[in-house]
Parts: C-alpha cells; structure tokens; sequence
C-alpha cells in the first residue's frame, strides 16, 4: 500500500503499472478539498499525450496498480 498524505497530494508524480495507451507517468495536477480538508476532486494528467483524468485520490494507495514516482 503506498503512503501519501491528501496534502501531498498536488504536484506529485506516479507510475501505472498496467500500461495503456502508452499511458505510464501521471502527474496530480488538481486537487480541491472541501470545507473539512477532505479531498472531492483529484485529477490527474498522462505525461505523454497531456490526457486529463479524474480518479479517487485513495485508488493511488493500490500498490498493485500504481508507483509512487516515475519508475
């Protein structure tokens, strides 16, 4: 299980390990919290061919689908 904290969240940098079209390296490059500090929208952007995803920040914790950094 990967570590990360929501509000390291921004800027951070992570490697799907099932590549598909040729989308590898991602980069959180959105994330809104609400008025309790809980992450609603994280998006993320494929460094390849700059495509804009938005996922639940808590499916980066799966070890088994994604890195921390890019590998």
């Amino acid at each position: 299980m990967n570590r990360i904290h929501p509000k390291a969240l921004y800027g951070s940098k992570w490697t799907k390990v099932e590549v598909s079209d040729k989308e590898r390296h991602f980069m959180v490059i959105d994330v809104e919290f609400d008025e309790h500090q809980k992450v609603t929208r994280c998006v993320i952007q494929a460094v390849m061919n700059h495509r804009m995803c938005e996922i639940n920040w808590r499916e980066l914790k799966d070890s088994s689908q994604w890195l921390i950094g890019w590998k």
